[in-house]
């Protein structure tokens, strides 16, 4: 019997990784760098950045990955990994985020997602001031390796970074042999719930989506719109009638799941396939993400683990 569309898809993805990552370590160019972020901007860099001002939890645990903990000078205040990033001075948060601040602290890098607001308040003051701006976006799994070679050009962590990426790929050619012939399991993923019956989930082609599919799973909802936010209802949930139903969030929150209006009913439900999953490993496009595949295939896949 042929593989699945999905599996195929999830098999490939660590060669395709392997064989597209730059050949970082032999071929570094001379400083000063011009590099394009993810919104095709044309980005010089004078020479390796030594105070970087990280704009999400993402870029942060990136830059972790290349060993630059000790190089950045500045967070925003909703990370809270690698623990040795806690203390670093905030440059943003809840009410947005500060130009002003970054300058101050001397930064010579600022690295952001295009989130909340960040690379509209922070690329153009920023350039006034001779502070370049690197934006990534992490539209998928291929995508979160590709910033992690970004990350290594602007730094000047070539070797770091394609020593990074050759351990994740083997991590996850490791998971996709574990995993090999064996049919997808139907999943519902809840991302979030605004408490009025509308659950969020993964939106089709995102990382998220990718991680579960490399996990050997099959999204119960393939299919939603690429708009954000990717929201179903219960009464959706209910007729797709997943086999898994997975929470990221805490193991108390994933406990209040069968007792939804209608809930006990769901096939998860009755064989006891409601799990909580980590939301950094699901939801933050960094290093963690092979975790995050790697947790998920051993709850879809409990027995090609032993």
């Amino acid at each position: 019997m042929n593989a699945s569309p999905i599996l195929r898809a999830a098999e490939g993805f660590s060669r395709r990784a392997l064989l597209t990552m730059p050949a970082l370590a032999h071929a570094a160019p001379p400083w000063p760098r011009v590099l394009v972020d993810g919104l095709g901007r044309r980005v010089e860099i004078a020479a390796p950045p030594q105070r970087i001002a990280a704009i999400f939890a993402s870029n942060v645990e990136m830059l972790a990955g290349l060993g630059l903990v000790d190089r950045i000078a500045a967070i925003e205040a909703y990370t809270r990994f690698p623990p040795e990033v806690a203390g670093k001075p905030l440059v943003g948060g809840r009410l947005g985020f500060s130009a002003e601040a970054i300058a101050r602290l001397g930064c010579d890098l600022a690295v952001m997602t295009p989130a909340r607001g960040a690379a509209h308040l922070l690329t153009e003051p920023l350039a006034r001031i001779g502070i370049p701006t690197l934006v990534v976006i992490h539209r998928d799994l291929p995508g979160v390796f590709d910033n992690i070679a970004l990350l290594g050009r602007a730094t000047g962590t070539e070797e770091p970074a394609e020593a990074l990426a050759d351990r994740l790929c083997e991590r996850l050619g490791a998971l996709s042999a574990r995993l090999a012939g064996r049919p997808p399991v139907s999943l519902f993923l809840e991302t979030s719930s605004n408490g009025r019956g509308a659950f969020g989930t993964a939106r089709p082609r995102s990382y998220t989506q990718d991680i579960l599919l490399r996990a050997g799973g099959a999204p119960a909802f393939p299919d939603l719109p690429d708009a954000a936010p990717a929201q179903v209802s219960g009464e959706a949930i209910l007729r797709a009638d997943p086999a898994v139903y997975l929470l990221a969030g805490r193991p108390d929150q994933a406990a209040e799941v069968p007792g939804r209006p209608g809930f006990a009913g769901l096939r998860a439900v009755r064989q006891g396939r409601v799990h909580p999953v980590s939301r950094p490993g699901l939801l933050i496009p960094g290093p963690r993400v092979v975790e995050g595949a790697e947790q998920v295939a051993r709850l879809l896949h409990p027995e090609a683990f032993g």
